[in-house]
């Protein structure tokens, strides 16, 4: 099966993929905003051209995405990393890429350190932590120039795995 992108390509895909891409779009269908149509984790190599479509495709789909005003509850933690999964389990929401790469580093950075081993909510209480990241992420969504991605996905050929392919459920506002 084949579906249009939005630089007029065709890409193959498998019915899996269709199967599950369709019912991504049409659990927001009719709430006016689209879900991305195309598969940002593709890892072959592309062009410029391509690349700086598809990050402008995704800053514009992930600012239309609202940060949480209401917290859940204290979440316990033992890592950057695995904060993140949880606030994307608990919340429904994607994490930006920038957001996903800078927890990945906030984890390297304790490597070597004297409490490198002792679980991360006993050194920084989990609200504050998780405050952190959504702040971050509100500062990601909407101010990340689409370029600066691209330069980032450049340098690291597993771009990809750091896009959350979590699809957040919109409400009508009609």
């Amino acid at each position: 099966m084949k579906r249009a992108v939005p630089w007029n390509d065709q890409v193959e895909i498998s019915s899996d993929e269709s199967a599950s891409s369709d019912s991504a779009r049409a659990a927001n269908s009719g709430c006016g905003v689209e879900q991305p149509t195309y598969d940002i984790m593709m890892p072959e190599i592309m062009s410029e051209d391509v690349l700086i479509r598809r990050a402008e495709m995704y800053q514009e789909y992930m600012k239309q995405i609202p940060v949480p005003n209401l917290r859940g509850s204290v979440i316990p933690f033992t890592s950057w990393m695995g904060l993140g999964r949880s606030i994307k389990e608990m919340y429904g929401q994607p994490l930006h890429y920038l957001t996903n790469i800078l927890l990945k580093q906030w984890d390297q950075l304790r490597m070597g350190s004297d409490d490198e081993y002792k679980p991360l909510d006993n050194i920084i209480h989990p609200c504050k932590a998780e405050t952190s990241i959504w702040l971050i992420e509100e500062v990601h969504r909407h101010t990340a120039s689409p370029y600066h991605i691209v330069k980032q996905w450049q340098v690291d050929p597993m771009h990809y795995a750091f896009i959350d392919s979590i699809f957040p459920k919109f409400e009508c506002t009609s």
